[in-house]
Formats: C-alpha cells, sequence, structure tokens
C-alpha cells in the first residue's frame, strides 16, 4: 500500500513539474514576440518588467541615435542590421526559484521572401530571463543585456555632464565677444580625454530663429585643451588653453595636442565632417529645448534639414 502511494505521490509531483515546464515554455515562447530586435514596441510594456522596460525605453528614445548606433547590439539585440527575420524556438525553461526563471531559446535567421543571403546563418542559442511579477511571467533581460544597457547609460550621463560644462564654459567665456543672437549652440568635437584634460575643436554658434530656420548670426573656432575639475559632483572647466591665430596656429596646435595632434589636424580640416557633427549635435539640441526648427543657414548658404 505505501509502494503505491509513494508512486502516486511522484507520478503527480512529476505531472506537476512538466505541467509548470510546459506553461513556462509557452510563456516563454509568448515573450518571444517582445524580445527589442530593431524596436521597442508600446504594447511591449506589458510583456516586459517595469525596470527592464525602462532601461530599454532610454536606450531607444533618450540617447543620442548616432552613440546607439555605434554599437549596435543596443538596437540590434538578435538579427543584427542584415534584412533577416529571427525565428524563435523555446529549446527548455529552467526554473530558478518561484519567481525567477531562464529560458534557452534557438533564433534561426530566416530571409523574407525574394532576398536571399549570400551565407545561410546558423542558428544561435539565446538566453531569456523570466520574472513573476503579480502572478505573470513577464521578460526581464535577455543574455544579460540589462547589465550592458546600464552601464552605457551611466557613461554616456557622465559624457554628457563634460559635455554639458564644456558647452557652459563657452558660452560664459567666449560666446559674449562674438556678435550675440537668440541662441548661442556650440559644437563640440572631442579629440581625446585623459585623466583630467579634454582636447578639443570648438566651435560657437549664434543663431536667430527665423520661422522654421535657425540663422546663423556669427561664429568662430576655439580650439584646445581644457582642464577639467569635479566641483560638487559636477564636472567644470577650470582652464582652457588655446590654439592661437594666424602664423602660430601650427605651432601652437601641435604643442597644445602633442600625440593626439594628428586626430585633431583630420577633424579641424574636413568640413564634411564638421558640418555633419554640427547637424547632429544641433538636431539633439532643438530636441531637447522643444524648439520649433526644421533647418539651420549660414549667410550665404542654402538651408541645411535638420
Amino acid at each position: 500500500m505505501k509502494h503505491i502511494l509513494f508512486s502516486v505521490l511522484a507520478l503527480s509531483i512529476l505531472t506537476a513539474c512538466t505541467t509548470t515546464e510546459n506553461r513556462l515554455k509557452q510563456r516563454a515562447n509568448e515573450l518571444c514576440a517582445y524580445i527589442p530586435d530593431h524596436e521597442l514596441l508600446e504594447k511591449s510594456r506589458n510583456y516586459l518588467t517595469d525596470d527592464f522596460y525602462a532601461v530599454l525605453d532610454t536606450m531607444f528614445y533618450h540617447l543620442p541615435e548616432h552613440e546607439a548606433m555605434d554599437h549596435e547590439w543596443l538596437y540590434y539585440f538578435v538579427t543584427g542590421n542584415g534584412g533577416t527575420v529571427a525565428d524563435y524556438t523555446v529549446l527548455s525553461v529552467k526554473q530558478i526559484d518561484k519567481n525567477h526563471a531562464v529560458a534557452t531559446i534557438l533564433v534561426q535567421q530566416l530571409w523574407p521572401e525574394g532576398l536571399e543571403g549570400d551565407i545561410e546563418d546558423e542558428p544561435e542559442e539565446h538566453r531569456l530571463y523570466m520574472d513573476r511579477v503579480h502572478g505573470q511571467w513577464l521578460m526581464s533581460d535577455f543574455d544579460e543585456h540589462k547589465a550592458d544597457c546600464i552601464r552605457y547609460i551611466a557613461n554616456n550621463r557622465k559624457e554628457q555632464a563634460l559635455r554639458d560644462a564644456i558647452s557652459e564654459y563657452l558660452i560664459r567665456n567666449i560666446a559674449p565677444f562674438y556678435l550675440q543672437g537668440e541662441l548661442c549652440i556650440p559644437t563640440l568635437m572631442m579629440v581625446a580625454e585623459e585623466d583630467s584634460c579634454v582636447w578639443g575643436d570648438f566651435w560657437i554658434w549664434w543663431y536667430q530663429l527665423n520661422s522654421d530656420t535657425l540663422k546663423t548670426v556669427s561664429g568662430g573656432n576655439h580650439a584646445g585643451k581644457m582642464t577639467i575639475a569635479m566641483q560638487e559632483g559636477k564636472p567644470m572647466v577650470t582652464t582652457f588653453e588655446q590654439t592661437v591665430d594666424g602664423a602660430g596656429n601650427a605651432t601652437s596646435a601641435k604643442r597644445i595636442f602633442g600625440s593626439h595632434y594628428d586626430i585633431y589636424l583630420n577633424m579641424h580640416s574636413n568640413a564634411d565632417v564638421r558640418e555633419a557633427v554640427r547637424k547632429e549635435q544641433l538636431g539633439e539640441y532643438i530636441r531637447h529645448h522643444n524648439i520649433s526648427a526644421r533647418y539651420y543657414q549660414d549667410y550665404g548658404w542654402p538651408a541645411v534639414e535638420l
């Protein structure tokens, strides 16, 4: 009799475990549709934990796009940028405890009809993490990207604080010597950063907003080395050694930029790069400050769309 009861109990436990695993596999399969790949869907809020969604929302919509595009994993979690479509298969699910589980999924890259890649992509294994929140399993991470994103966001905010400090210094100490307009929006071309020093090719630009166009009032170049110090938890520019104008420009630039001179020269001498950076940073500025500008225009030149 005891053997029968034990067998029945063991069978019940095994059945319960199998049922739980099947339910978790089914849920993991549902969550695969919301893996952030190329875009973060608004409806993903209902399938991701709040903190994971908040991290991804920052990555996709609140950081400068060019910086995220330099690190493709920020946008392309699975398919990369090759035009394929991901096909997901849940291989297994391991429940860590009552509120945490990890699904192993297989991803096969499929080419849409009419498109063919040179080489058929091999299936890849990935990890989809799930947390149970208020009785419902939600995606809480994918291939440990959450920690990567958090580190990247922290570094970006540190870099942005530095850029803000440089812009504030230029606006406060150099911009007043120019013919002034309505807005002063510097262009920052960072050459190198070491310890407490920043080398850069910086430009002052004053603009007047005319309808939907930022008309350039004045502008000029100020390249050199800035010394940065932390004051009350914020970076502040304490000194700025600039290159000199005229005949002594190259000599002073070589002395100030030192081993970074070649990088500086490539930046400074390339008008296309400078305008691309200017356009990009202007676009970020008007979005951040909700300015209704669609173009900027230097005197005597065609307007450039932002």
